[in-house]
C-alpha cells in the first residue's frame, strides 16, 4: 500500500480485543493533561480499552485523502480510514500485534471458496446487512463494484489487481457499457452469491479481496462516477454528512442502519468524527500534543521539534508508540528517464543514506535498509546489498559512483530532477541530503515539491507527467498490500503493473526477467516456493539499480490521554481507526 500482509485466514467473528487497564502501563500526566502509559505500549496492546460511546473524535492531515471512493484509494490510511464508511468481502482483523496482518470475513460469511483448481473463487453474503437507507447489500453491488475498477479514467488511483487477474479481457468499465451482463470476471448466480473468475490460479486471492476497499459494495444507480469521492454511500458504522469538501475536511455520524451483531471488527464509539485537512504538519503536531487533535491521519509519526520534545520529557513520552510500520521509505529511480543501469548505480553509490536515515529520525524513524521488501514480509531474506561493500557506514561511495559514470558515458556527471512530498517534512529533508551526496559524483539534482494530494496521480505516479519533466527519481513510501512477497513486489515491480495514473511501479521497470517471473510464480501453490521466486525478484530489482533502499520504517506517534481504544494495527502500518473512541 502506499505511504500507508504468508497472511493467514483468520476464524470468522474475529473480535477486538479488549485487555484490561493493566494494558496502559504507569500513570503520570502529560502535556494533554491526562494519564499516561508506558513508552510503546500500543504497540501490542491496546491502551485505554473503553466502550464508552459519545463525544467528537478529531482528525487532521496536512495535505488531502487521493479519493474517498473506496475503489480508488491506495494509501495505506485512506484503506484505513475508509472502514468507518465501508464494508467489504474480507477485512483485516482489528487486533493489536501480528494478529492484525491476517484477514476476516466482513460482508462474507467466511473466507473465500476455492475451485477449479484455483481460478474460482466464491464468497457466501451474510443476509441482512443493510446500506444508510436501509436497503440491503446484494451480490451485485459488489459485482458491480469490482467492474468499476476496469475504468482507469474514473478509477485512477486505487489498486488494479482485478484487471490483471480476472478473466476479463476486453472490459472497459460500467461507465463505457452500462450492461454489467457484459462483465464475465465476476458471476452472482443469486442474491447473496459472489464468484470470482481468473486467468490463473492464486492462492493468495483471500488477502487480495481483502485489503483494499475495492469490494465495497455500490448499487449502479448510487454511483455519480469521478464525483462519488465528494459523498461516499456508507455500508460501515458511520456516513457522510453532506459532502466532504476538498482541502477543507468534512464529518462523519453515527449510520442507524448499521448492525453491530454482524460486524465484530468495528466499533462505533464517537457521535461524530471531524475531518480537517490541509493544515501543516508541525501545527498537527502541537494540537495532539495539546490535547485538541486525537489522531494524525496520515500516521507516519511526529516531525523533528515535535519528536525532540517527547523523547525528552518522560510525561510526553508516556503517550507515544515507535512501532516498525511495516513501510519500507525508499527512492524508486525512474529506468525510462535514466535508461543505462550503469547511471543509475552512479546514483545508488553516491546516496548518503546515513544522512537520509536521519532525515527520517534515526533510531526512532526506522532501520536502514537493504532489500526491497521490509522485514514484516513472510519470507523476506536480507539479500545481498550490491552497493554497501565498501561502505559500511552508509554515507555514500563517491569513488564508486565515479567508476560507474565513466561506464555510462557521463564521466563529469549529469543533471536529473528528484520530486517529493512538499507538505511530508522528512521527505523534503530526504531530498536535500541526495542533492548534497550525489552532487560529491558529479550528479546534480534540482528538487521539485508536490502536495500528497496528487503526488501518486498527476506527478511521480503519471508516467506521461514524469517523461514530460524529465523525473529521474522521487521519494516514496510503500507497505505491502498484504503480507506476502506478491503483496509488496508485485504493484512496485510488475511490468503489467504501470498504469496511466496512480502508478506504483514508479521504477517504470520492464525487465523481461522479472515479469516472466510474475507471471509465472501465480502458478505455485506451495507458499515457500513463491516466496523464493519473491526474493530472486527482489535482488533483480536492487542489481538493475532501479531503486534505492532507504529506512524501514518506525514511526513514532502520539495519542492523546483522550483517545480510547488505541492500538497499532499491523495490517495498515498505523493506528486502527475504525476502533478508537473519546472519553471526553
Amino acid at each position: 500500500m502506499k505511504s500507508p500482509k504468508v497472511v493467514t485466514s483468520a476464524a470468522a467473528g474475529a473480535v477486538v480485543l479488549s485487555l484490561g487497564l493493566s494494558a496502559c502501563g504507569g500513570d503520570s500526566s502529560d502535556g494533554d493533561g491526562g494519564a499516561t502509559g508506558k513508552f510503546d505500549a500500543a504497540s501490542t496492546q491496546v491502551v485505554n480499552p473503553s466502550d464508552r460511546k459519545g463525544g467528537v473524535l478529531k482528525m487532521a492531515q496536512p495535505d488531502d485523502f487521493e479519493s474517498l471512493d473506496p475503489a480508488n484509494i491506495y494509501y495505506a490510511y485512506g484503506n484505513n480510514f475508509l472502514r468507518l464508511y465501508s464494508r467489504t468481502l474480507i477485512t483485516y482483523t482489528s487486533k493489536p500485534g501480528q494478529e492484525g496482518s491476517t484477514f476476516s470475513p466482513d460482508l462474507a460469511e467466511a473466507m473465500g471458496t476455492p475451485s477449479d483448481g484455483g481460478k474460482t473463487w466464491t464468497y457466501k453474503l451474510k443476509r441482512g446487512i443493510k446500506y444508510e437507507d436501509g436497503s440491503e447489500i446484494k451480490a451485485k453491488d459488489i459485482k458491480y463494484a469490482v467492474a468499476r475498477t476496469f475504468d482507469r479514467g474514473v478509477i485512477r488511483n486505487g489498486p488494479s489487481y482485478f484487471t490483471q487477474l480476472l478473466d476479463a479481457e476486453g472490459y472497459k468499465g460500467p461507465f463505457k457499457d452500462k450492461n454489467l451482463d457484459s462483465f464475465k470476471g465476476v458471476e452472482t448466480p443469486d442474491d447473496y452469491t459472489v464468484v470470482f473468475k481468473l486467468k490463473n490460479p492464486f492462492a493468495e486471492f483471500d488477502q487480495l479481496v481483502g485489503f483494499s476497499g475495492q469490494t465495497a459494495p455500490l448499487p449502479q444507480a448510487k454511483d455519480t462516477g469521478v464525483k462519488y469521492t465528494e459523498r461516499p454511500f456508507s455500508s460501515g458504522p458511520y456516513k457522510w454528512e453532506g459532502n466532504y469538501k476538498p482541502k477543507q475536511g468534512g464529518v462523519l455520524v453515527r449510520n442507524d442502519q448499521w448492525d453491530q451483531s454482524t460486524d465484530p471488527n468495528r466499533k462505533q464509539l464517537p457521535d461524530r468524527i471531524e475531518l480537517q485537512a490541509g493544515l501543516k504538519a508541525e501545527e498537527i503536531d502541537n494540537r495532539l500534543l495539546a490535547g485538541t487533535l486525537h489522531v494524525d491521519l496520515p500516521g507516519s509519526g511526529v516531525q523533528a521539534a515535535a519528536r525532540q520534545r517527547i523523547l525528552t520529557d518522560p510525561k510526553l513520552k508516556g503517550n507515544s508508540d515507535n512501532p516498525l510500520a511495516g513501510f519500507h521509505w525508499y527512492v524508486p529511480i525512474n529506468t525510462k528517464t535514466i535508461p543505462n543501469v550503469e547511471c543509475r548505480k552512479a546514483m545508488v553509490y553516491a546516496a548518503d543514506r546515513s544522512a537520509m536515515y536521519r532525515a527520517y529520525g534515526g533510531e526512532v524513524g526506522g532501520e536502514p535498509s537493504t532489500s526491497i521488501q521490509p522485514p514484516s514480509v513472510t519470507g523476506r531474506e536480507k539479500g545481498t546489498d550490491f552497493y554497501t561493500k565498501a561502505d559500511p557506514n552508509y554515507t555514500g561511495d563517491v569513488a564508486k559512483a565515479k567508476e560507474a559514470l565513466a561506464k555510462c558515458g557521463q564521466p563529469n556527471g549529469f543533471s536529473t530532477v528528484m520530486v517529493f512530498r512538499s507538505d511530508r517534512p522528512k521527505e523534503k529533508a530526504t531530498a536535500e541530503a541526495l542533492q548534497q551526496s550525489m552532487a560529491k559524483a558529479g550528479i546534480k539534482l534540482e528538487l521539485k515539491g508536490y502536495p500528497s494530494g496528487t503526488y501518486t496521480n498527476e506527478q511521480f505516479g503519471s508516467p506521461e507527467f514524469v517523461k514530460r519533466e524529465k523525473i529521474g527519481l522521487g521519494t516514496y513510501g510503500w507497505a505491502p498490500d498484504w503480507n506476502t512477497g506478491y503483496g509488496y513486489l508485485q504493484p512496485v515491480t510488475d511490468g503489467k503493473a504501470i498504469v496511466p495514473t496512480g502508478n506504483s511501479n514508479m521504477s517504470e521497470l520492464t525487465d523481461p526477467e522479472i515479469d516472466k517471473k510474475w507471471n509465472d510464480v501465480v502458478k505455485l501453490t506451495d507458499a515457500n516456493a513463491r516466496a523464493k521466486v519473491y526474493n530472486e525478484i527482489d535482488e533483480r530489482v536492487r542489481e538493475l539499480a532501479a531503486a534505492i533502499p532507504n529506512v524501514y520504517a518506525k514511526s513514532l506517534v502520539y495519542r492523546p490521554s483522550t483517545l480510547t481504544n488505541v492500538y497499532f494495527h499491523s495490517g495498515f502500518g498505523m493506528y486502527d481507526y475504525a476502533n478508537l473512541g473519546v472519553s471526553g
